[in-house]
């Protein structure tokens, strides 16, 4: 699939290339980055290299890792989000936020715009949000954004090497006022 660019009230949603090496290498410094996401910890020039020149245009080609640079008009890098396709008609959302830009509600507004292209653009008829537990940065993004949380999964997440526990969440088509491309009866219905 070739690239798509999204917009926002406020952001402009597309694709990372070489030219954003350099800011996605300087977020990636953040030590909160690298604690709880699965950045290489120390995060050096050539793993923003290799992310931006090969692992997003990979994903894109491939069809399995759609990922998206948050800019603000001016150019600016506020986050990192994209979306994994971990089944048919499931893709997992993941994102992080630049340190400097934080509380100010843009990954939140990325993290919706990108949801709701997913099911307009993909067909995914579920959108899974998994954080390690502990992370509440990420779950009040995700609440925020509509997720709803569905519990803890023990050991489901390797991060550098130890397994640990993760929250997970879901959106669904409806929660955004979207039909769904396949039938859903709830339990207990």
């Amino acid at each position: 699939m070739d690239p798509v660019t999204l917009t926002t009230g406020r952001l402009l949603l597309r694709t990372v290339g070489p030219q954003d090496t350099d800011a996605v290498y300087a977020a990636c410094q953040d030590p909160d980055i690298q604690r709880w996401t699965t950045v290489p910890s120390p995060y050096l020039p050539e793993h923003a290299r290799g992310f931006v020149e090969q692992m997003v245009p990979d994903g894109w080609a491939s069809g399995s890792m759609f990922t998206f640079g948050a800019f603000l008009p001016s150019g600016e890098l506020t986050g990192m989000l994209g979306i994994t396709m971990r089944s048919l008609g499931v893709g997992e959302i993941g994102y992080w936020g630049v340190k400097e830009h934080r509380g100010s509600g843009y990954i939140t507004e990325a993290v919706v715009a990108l949801s709701r292209w997913a099911f307009t653009g993909l067909s995914v008829d579920r959108v899974e949000w998994r954080a390690e537990a502990g992370n509440r940065a990420s779950r009040a993004v995700a609440e925020r954004a509509g997720f709803v949380f569905e519990g803890t999964l023990r050991a489901a997440v390797n991060n550098k090497g130890v397994l640990r526990d993760s929250w997970i969440g879901s959106l669904l088509p409806s929660d955004l006022g979207l039909a769904s491309t396949t039938p859903y009866l709830p339990a207990g219905r």
